[in-house]
């Protein structure tokens, strides 16, 4: 039983490895080449998984050469063009200027009720209203809608004093500081304590979390217990 366990846990390790080295995409954005090796993988690794009589090198090396092959063909399609299609494709446009192309979508074999579908999944309800329309090689589609049904902006309302918008800073998580955190917001930690103590908050670790937005405005929550005994207070 703990040889089985030990052979599971060092598969499994290899897998990890093999997907972390494929890239970070999500199973939906797999290119037709990375998803064949991810299907392959899980077979060649679940083979000597379940048969302990199976040598364990018999499912890691397959397991590494099908990784080698798509590093090597990853690496041929950024240099390549025609490799590149051929492991990829090309995206092809089925709308363009509000008229569907049927015979690119014959072609695609993507029928006229999968189009609708995708096109109310990205908010666009008429295909008059769509400028540009093609489907990636993810098989994803992408929407470019005309001028006068895409959404309107900020610079359309020319506006100058918007809010801007940006990828807050997490300072505290679970009552922990993240110093690099602070270092992204252009703060310290004098100043971090500094804001705490005006709030009333004796502690960091009384904090679930606290973040800084773009606009420099901090937000604070604390964590159940300190926030029930603030209130006693």
């Amino acid at each position: 039983m703990l040889v089985l366990v030990v052979r599971t846990l060092i598969l499994y390790g290899v897998v990890i490895l093999a997907m972390r080295v494929m890239g970070k995409r999500q199973l939906g954005e797999l290119q037709p080449s990375e998803l064949v090796v991810a299907i392959m993988i899980s077979d060649l690794a679940s083979v000597p998984m379940q048969a302990i009589d199976i040598p364990l090198l018999s499912g890691i090396i397959p397991v590494m050469t099908l990784l080698v092959a798509e590093v090597i063909m990853s690496y041929m399609s950024l240099k390549s063009k025609k490799m590149r299609k051929f492991l990829s494709g090309e995206p092809s446009i089925v709308i363009y200027d509000g008229r569907i192309n049927e015979k690119e979508l014959t072609r695609l074999r993507f029928n006229i009720n999968d189009l609708l579908e995708e096109l109310r999944l990205n908010n666009c309800h008429d295909v008059s209203d769509v400028e540009v329309a093609v489907i990636e090689t993810s098989g994803k589609l992408s929407v470019i809608p005309k001028d006068g049904a895409r959404t309107v902006t900020v610079e359309d309302l020319n506006i100058s004093n918007a809010r801007h918008d940006g990828l807050p800073c997490t300072l505290v998580a679970d009552g922990a500081l993240n110093v690099y955190e602070l270092a992204r917001a252009k703060k310290d930690r004098a100043w971090f304590e500094k804001e705490i103590k005006k709030r009333g908050i004796d502690s960091v670790k009384d904090i679930f979390i606290a973040s800084l937005d773009a606009e420099g405005e901090l937000f604070i929550q604390l964590k159940e217990k300190s926030a029930k005994r603030e209130r006693k207070r």
